[in-house]
């Protein structure tokens, strides 16, 4: 038995309790461990079944929405814009499918081989540049570029197309060139029309006139194919392709008239260069009776297949212009004047003022002596001028129409008063604008009416110190030829939905009536009196009746120099039951002859000589003929006989025995094949006929003469000496000819001059 002391009891009394905590320790330490560890995997799998459950539940569709776009690829599909029509169907503006040719210059990229994706780059860089006429270095900076895509051509046609095809099967490249459906908007008579139609950019969207005003109709809207593609951008198939069609623009008829725009622009360009005219010109002709716009035209104009190209006026100075400079101009040459500019309307504006003066009963159309002219007056101190300074003496109404005389109608205007003429002047839709459905409508600047003192309101009273634009002026008038009652201008006939075939029409608008019936045929009737006795006889046509007003005005003090006069003639046709109406402004016409009556009214005369016959009004004298009279019968004109089919020789005997001469290289046993003019045509005794056979089949270009202020016998032998044939109209002194002076014309061609008899130089 070991005997133990008590401190040894004690000392291992405490180890034993030492081993046993220890061994305690280790063995409740280790669950705690696992313990920590699951709640640890715990969080963290509850932490991903949330971000899972985040993903699905919240972010869902967004991340599947991003995942469809990463995996498909959408090409868009350009909707045809709709076409333009005249009123007689023929297409002004159509689109037609051309392609926009892109790339992915990362496709050309060879891996590992710089020197072969070099050749590449080069070679594809060439084709462009030679296929579609481009830049060398432009096109080699785009198909070496960082971007996923780039655009080489845009609104390329088939031709080219087709060239870069057999390029890439020659050349075995197929892929990194995208070939893209588009369209392309083309204009069948380039300038036809091209201030008020319009045109687009390369995006298919209108920019001016017609095109932006009517864009939301013509445009349509853009489909699209969606297809699945792989990481590289590979089309995976064709399975899950998503075709949505495009939904094209419609088609729009406007109330234009082919051939009546034609004749309307023939003359205007002739008359702004006859008279020199430095800030151009425009016409309209309008039906009154619908309100209908048959004809819009301007001068200078601009090609509307290439609008960015200055025009002929513009070229001279162009490369001397700043850039705004070049921008200001281009954006002027687009304009509409005869909706977006406005004039002081001048003389033509009295028509209106007799029709208030007969509306209220304040006078009547042939009173004798109620208006004394001087040749001037004199209104709180200052002097204003009547165009004869003689004066004209005592006149009725109808009179000072006919004299326009502006004393007469300062008279009437203070007579009327600033309250009257203003109440009038807003039912005549003067201070708002038509309505008219074409872009850059303007409308016109008058006194306020608390500052019309007794100058104002003179010179309101015969058309001048206040704007207007040249459409409200000629609409307004058109309420007079239409029995008192204003109709709204209707440029677009009519709407056509080219996917069911829909048509919409687009009907006349009555605005309101004006004046009564009875005032509007009293100044019909005073109209017609300025054509047959006053200043407006240049304006007569022969077997119509036209009713007509001479306008000049004069730029507003201390912008003579830089605005010049204006002239312009208004006339209707015929002057009861009205179909037509025409209104001619001639912008800072050369001062030596600036008269409305003496510039403007013959060539709406001339107009109308043609309008009136197209639209199939009958003549009113059936024994009118444009031939010359008798005066002239050294002119007398014979019908040219036909002598094609038969040998020069036996041609030269016919013709010289008709009278006329014989002009040709070809041997006289050669067969005429054509003849110049051709046959049935009126020609003077002494015209020269040009005979072609098939060995011989040249032509011969001159220019024409300037024949203008020639007796009719002067310029048939100017016209003669130059192996040209004369048409002759009216008679007295050459005033206008057609084609105009330095056109390129062929041998043998006829030259159509009117001629006039001299007018007092007072009246305008």
């Amino acid at each position: 038995m070991i005997n133990m002391t008590s401190n040894q009891r004690k000392k291992n009394i405490r180890k034993t309790r030492n081993i046993t905590q220890k061994n305690t320790t280790v063995k409740y330490n280790k669950p705690k461990r696992i313990l920590g560890l699951t709640i640890l995997l715990s969080i963290f799998l509850f932490t991903l079944i949330g971000r899972i459950g985040f993903l699905q539940f919240v972010q869902g569709a967004t991340l599947k929405e991003a995942a469809i776009k990463q995996q498909t690829t959408s090409r868009i599909i350009s909707p045809n814009r709709g076409a333009i029509y005249d009123s007689t169907g023929k297409p002004l503006a159509i689109s037609a499918s051309v392609d926009t040719v892109t790339i992915n210059p990362k496709k050309f990229i060879i891996e590992d081989k710089p020197e072969e994706t070099l050749a590449l780059q080069e070679k594809i860089s060439k084709a462009f540049s030679e296929i579609f006429e481009l830049d060398y270095d432009e096109v080699y900076g785009k198909v070496t570029s960082t971007n996923s895509v780039q655009t080489i051509a845009k609104k390329v046609e088939e031709d080219k197309i087709n060239q870069l095809k057999s390029w890439m099967e020659e050349n075995k490249i197929t892929s990194g060139i995208n070939i893209d459906t588009d369209s392309k908007r083309y204009y069948y008579y380039n300038n036809l029309a091209s201030n008020l139609i319009g045109f687009c950019g390369d995006d298919n969207q209108g920019l001016a006139g017609i095109e932006y005003y009517w864009n939301s109709v013509l445009t349509g809207t853009p489909g699209k194919i969606t297809t699945s593609q792989d990481a590289a951008q590979d089309i995976i198939s064709n399975e899950d392709e998503n075709y949505i069609p495009a939904q094209n623009g419609s088609n729009i008829t406007l109330t234009i008239d082919y051939n009546i725009q034609t004749i309307a622009e023939k003359y205007l360009k002739q008359a702004v260069a006859d008279n020199n005219c430095e800030r151009g010109g425009n016409i309209i002709v309008m039906d009154p009776s619908n309100g209908d716009i048959l004809a819009m035209a301007s001068y200078p104009n601009y090609n509307l297949n290439d609008p960015f190209t200055p025009n002929e006026s513009l070229a001279k100075d162009w490369d001397n212009l700043s850039t705004a400079s070049k921008s200001s101009a281009l954006q002027n040459m687009w304009r509409n004047p005869a909706v977006s500019n406005t004039y002081e309307p001048g003389s033509v504006f009295k028509v209106l003022v007799s029709s208030i003066a007969l509306e209220e009963n304040l006078v009547e159309t042939d009173t004798p002596g109620i208006f004394s002219c001087g040749g001037s007056q004199i209104v709180s101190g200052v002097k204003i001028d009547c165009a004869k300074k003689s004066g004209h003496g005592f006149q009725s109404l109808r009179q000072a129409l006919e004299n326009s005389c502006n004393p007469a109608f300062m008279q009437l205007g203070a007579k009327i008063g600033v309250e009257t003429l203003y109440k009038y002047f807003e039912a005549f839709g003067l201070f708002e604008k038509t309505g008219i459905a074409t872009a850059g409508e303007a409308v016109g600047t008058f006194h306020d009416i608390d500052d019309v003192g007794p100058v104002e309101l003179a010179t309101i009273s015969f058309g001048q110190r206040f704007t207007i634009t040249p459409l409200q002026m000629i609409t307004s008038v058109c309420a007079i030829a239409n029995d008192g009652v204003l109709m709204q201008p209707r440029i677009v006939k009519s709407i056509q939905n080219t996917d069911t075939g829909t048509v919409t029409t687009i009907e006349p608008k009555e605005v309101r009536q004006v004046v009564s019936s009875e005032t509007a045929e009293q100044v019909r009737s005073m109209m017609e009196s300025v054509v047959v006795e006053g200043g407006g006889r240049y304006g007569q046509v022969a077997g119509y009746n036209i009713g007509g007003k001479t306008g000049t005005s004069e730029a507003a003090p201390g912008k003579e120099e830089e605005e010049g006069s204006v002239a312009s003639f208004l006339a209707i046709a015929p002057v009861e039951n009205t179909k037509v109406a025409v209104l001619l402004t001639l912008y800072h016409p050369s001062e030596s002859n600036n008269y409305g009556g003496q510039i403007a009214a013959p060539v709406v005369a001339q107009v109308l000589s043609e309008v009136l016959p197209y639209l199939e009004i009958p003549s009113n004298d059936t024994t009118i003929t444009t031939t010359p009279t008798d005066s002239y019968n050294s002119l007398q004109t014979i019908s040219l006989p036909d002598v094609q089919n038969k040998t020069i020789s036996e041609a030269q005997k016919i013709l010289e025995e008709a009278g006329f001469k014989c002009d040709t290289s070809s041997n006289t046993e050669s067969i005429v094949t054509e003849q110049i003019p051709k046959p049935g045509t009126p020609l003077l005794k002494g015209a020269v006929v040009k005979l072609y056979s098939s060995n011989n089949s040249d032509r011969i270009s001159v220019e024409v003469p300037n024949v203008k202020g020639l007796t009719a016998v002067k310029a048939k032998n100017t016209l003669l000496n130059s192996k040209l044939n004369v048409k002759i109209v009216g008679t007295g002194k050459v005033i206008s000819q057609d084609p105009i002076a330095g056109t390129p014309v062929e041998e043998g061609t006829v030259i159509t001059i009117t001629l006039q008899e001299e007018l007092d130089s007072g009246l305008h």
